[in-house]
């Protein structure tokens, strides 16, 4: 079991959403996730002009990526997050601050970087997530 601490220290100053400014980690293995997309298994968009639903499917991507690896949201280490428009912002903060209480239950929210980004494979898409986790 990797030994994973979320931390904020007090030179750093309080982030600015659900994330953590950084994470200590000693583990044997680490997990590289590609940036996973609004697909459904059968390649479908979900949600092609519903950031919502996108965001769901995402983590639900991620969540079923880290299962697959026998992982779940206590071995993520950190997130990269990237959109496609700035407008977009104020919509993952919102999901975030609904959704990560449940998955990140001790309220110790990975690392994120949030990117701005032209666009995305298919235009379609708004926003992409990667993930690094540690088993």
């Amino acid at each position: 079991m990797p030994e994973i601490e979320i931390l904020n220290p007090d030179a750093l100053g309080r982030p600015l959403g659900q994330y953590s400014q950084i994470t200590r980690v000693r583990a044997s293995e680490y997990l590289f996730i590609a940036g996973q997309l609004a697909t459904a298994k059968d390649g479908r968009i979900v949600g092609a002009d519903d950031f919502d639903a996108q965001c769901r499917q995402v983590f639900a991507n991620l969540g079923a990526a880290l299962a697959s690896q026998g992982a779940g949201w206590r071995n993520v280490v950190q997130f990269t997050t990237y959109l496609v428009h700035s407008q977009d912002i104020p919509k993952l903060m919102a999901f975030r601050l609904r959704e990560f209480p449940a998955m990140f239950p001790d309220g110790a929210y990975p690392p994120n970087t949030l990117l701005m980004v032209d666009r995305l494979v298919q235009e379609p898409f708004l926003v992409e997530v990667q993930t690094i986790a540690a088993l």
